[in-house]
């Protein structure tokens, strides 16, 4: 019996995304609840899994853009795999004028390698594959490509020119030099074509305006060296900035509701729950997963979540809820260093809290200069909605709250 393999659906707002990676050959024996592919889509990445047993036959190349319920692979349940030893049935050598002597021939291909094998005339029965059973890979196939293409380069270079080269006229023009390409080129991902789509609409529809301030740290850390040993060891985890940061802002949108809205057409919308964004840097582009209430959580708590959230976000297995319905962002560009910077708002919210890095610097603290631990701190505000007023509040606020932590138990 025959299984179909779909593309399973992923919310109501994807209706595409890309199969960017196959986990598993043609021909291999898959077994039920085995990854076998990973799409990627305009939002988040997921893993397609085998509903049954058997062996594989793949219809889609990677690379390719597929829609949601579209037929991927077949799953043949309760087939056998090729087997695996290069010799024919029975160990007799069928000799060198049967078609089936080369045991490259009776391997099944990949999209992929069939693909390579089409566009540079390479022929997987030359290929020495490193691929399980001996199976040619798509790194074979491109090894082997590349191999002959430097061959083909390096016999044109032992012709004698006509003419002496110019070595300056190479210099003035890369695409004359002999070796590596200078520039290459790859389809956006949709994720990634998705987040430079959205950050071009907001900087056009937004009248964004970002506004600063500073931030004496030494309160805080303080605080944590004094805690920290106590806090890993009931928490299993160490007390970072970010929970810090996340209480503020809360406190912040309670005190300046303003900032705690979005404009929806011609109409305002007011929210009344603290679900705060938390951007994560990941190797496929930028995500902001959403922690949910975190009015009523502890420190130790949101801590928690980020880090769950930060890790799933990285390993590909965010979901689309867990990026839905935040009102408002944080996003600290200071972990890579980053001194100053104006955060593109994150629509349809209407302000980002831009954090970043912690120098130690001279400032004037009771007539007297003193060094501190301080951090820029930018806002930036959809100024439609949020007046000038209303954003300085704001990020006062937050400063506040962060030179003296005891105002976030206070609520003050």
């Amino acid at each position: 019996m025959s299984v179909e393999v779909k593309i399973p659906p992923m919310g109501e707002s994807i209706n595409s995304g890309v199969l960017a990676k196959w986990h598993v050959a043609d021909g291999d024996a898959v077994t039920n609840g085995q990854n076998l592919f990973e799409l990627e889509t305009d939002k988040i990445t997921s893993d397609g899994v085998a509903d049954t047993d058997g062996v594989i036959s793949l219809k889609v190349e990677e690379g390719a853009e597929v829609k949601i319920g579209e037929v991927v692979a077949t799953i043949e349940a309760g087939g056998t795999a090729p087997a695996k030893d290069e010799t024919v049935a029975g160990g007799t050598d069928p000799g060198p004028s049967s078609p089936s002597s080369d045991p490259a021939d009776s391997k099944p291909q990949s999209p992929a390698v069939r693909r390579i094998a089409e566009e540079t005339g390479v022929d997987p029965a030359t290929v020495e594959g490193t691929g399980k059973a001996g199976r040619v890979t798509k790194g074979d196939m491109q090894s082997a490509a590349a191999a002959a293409e430097s061959n083909k380069s390096q016999v044109s270079s032992n012709k004698t020119p006509d003419t002496a080269p110019n070595p300056k006229s190479e210099i003035e023009n890369p695409k004359s030099v002999s070796g590596d390409a200078k520039q290459t080129r790859k389809r956006m991902t949709p994720l990634r074509a998705k987040i430079a789509e959205r950050l071009v609409e907001v900087q056009h529809e937004a009248a964004m305006l970002t506004t600063f301030n500073e931030v004496d740290m030494s309160a805080v850390m303080g605080m944590r060296k004094k805690y920290q040993d106590a806090f890993v060891k009931k928490n299993g985890f160490k007390l970072g900035f970010m929970s810090f940061f996340t209480k503020a802002v809360v406190n912040a949108l309670k005190e300046v509701p303003g900032v705690n809205a979005m404009i929806d057409g011609k109409e305002i919308v007011q929210n009344h729950y603290y679900d705060i964004g938390v951007a994560v840097s990941t190797p496929k582009g930028l995500m902001v997963p959403v922690i949910r209430d975190c009015e009523s959580k502890s420190m130790a708590t949101i801590e928690s979540d980020i880090a769950e959230v930060a890790g799933r976000a990285r390993d590909g297995k965010i979901t689309l809820d867990d990026l839905e319905g935040g009102v408002f962002t944080i996003t600290n560009g200071g972990i890579f260093g980053s001194m100053l910077s104006t955060p593109i708002l994150n629509a349809p919210q209407s302000a980002i809290l831009g954090l970043h890095a912690i120098n130690d610097r001279p400032v004037a603290v009771n007539g007297e200069v003193v060094i501190r631990p301080m951090m820029y701190l930018a806002l930036s505000y959809d100024h439609r909605l949020v007046d000038g007023k209303e954003a300085v509040t704001f990020l006062v606020k937050i400063k506040e709250a962060i030179e003296d932590p005891s105002r976030l138990l206070l609520e003050v």
